[in-house]
């Protein structure tokens, strides 16, 4: 068997399970758990539940302390992973095998780069963490918290998924695959000065759109930017429009443009 024939069936297997039907419960789990899903185009729905299709066949999903995985679990996290996905050209997160889910906030050891430089080390709270090689860590309580607020800015599985995009094309450090080479001179230019006017904000503690957490690093700012494009597109679009533009092209859609008609929504950060 050729590489060509494993790439070929790969294809025709994923074509296959995108024209499938979708289960007819992802309608009352998303509505109940990925209020976001809703404000989808539906185009953009069925797009969205196509990919989902192929995420799960792909992707093994693993319960941690004592959580014990159910289909609400798997199609929720999918759900917003495959958001990213949307509009463009994907091998969905090729360098992901396994998402580990933990009942709630969990305790690992690790070392943190801070905005300053200072590396300190110990045991820390996560609610996720995107590893480089095969694995997505998530706390489910704070999954479904992160999905219940389509406004509030912070979505840990679109911030973890976002680390995946960013390491394939290399180690994280905020630059993920473009779709074209002529866009790194600008996304260059546009995310640096974004990133240091974050560190000095934070630095003065002056209100930003985007969290301080996202000073930590650049690839923190890019997974931090990754969720406020799309739970607070409209504020980021008139406070950051150049960064604005830089996501909108990478992620080739426009949620400002959908959110800015919802009623209710929020105009005024």
């Amino acid at each position: 068997m050729t590489i060509w024939d494993i790439f070929g069936g790969r294809r025709r297997r994923r074509a296959r399970l995108m024209n499938q039907p979708t289960p007819p419960d992802w309608g009352a789990i998303l509505q109940r758990r990925v209020p976001f899903v809703g404000t989808l185009p539906a185009a953009d729905r069925d797009e969205l539940f196509a990919k989902m299709r192929v995420f799960l066949d792909e992707k093994v999903f693993e319960g941690c302390g004592g959580l014990e995985l159910t289909e609400e679990i798997r199609v929720t996290i999918a759900a917003q992973a495959c958001v990213l996905l949307l509009h463009r050209e994907t091998d969905f997160y090729p360098d992901l095998d396994t998402i580990l889910v933990y009942p709630h906030a969990y305790v690992a050891q690790g070392k943190h780069l801070g905005p300053d430089g200072t590396v300190t080390e110990g045991r820390q709270v996560r609610l996720g963490e995107s590893w480089a090689q095969g694995v997505v860590v998530l706390s489910w309580d704070d999954v479904v918290a992160g999905a219940a607020d389509v406004h509030d800015g912070h979505n840990v599985v679109f911030h973890e998924f976002a680390h995946q995009l960013d390491n394939e094309s290399g180690p994280g450090d905020g630059a993920p695959a473009l779709p074209r080479p002529s866009m790194y001179l600008a996304w260059a230019r546009v995310l640096g000065a974004e990133y240091q006017h974050l560190l000095q904000d934070v630095h003065r503690q002056r209100p930003n759109v985007l969290d301080a957490y996202g000073a930590t690093n650049p690839a923190e700012f890019f997974a931090v930017a990754t969720e406020t494009f799309f739970e607070k597109p409209v504020p980021l679009r008139r406070q950051h429009p150049e960064l604005y533009e830089q996501l909108r092209l990478f992620y080739q859609q426009d949620p400002a443009g959908i959110q800015a008609t919802e009623p209710g929504a929020d105009q005024t950060e």
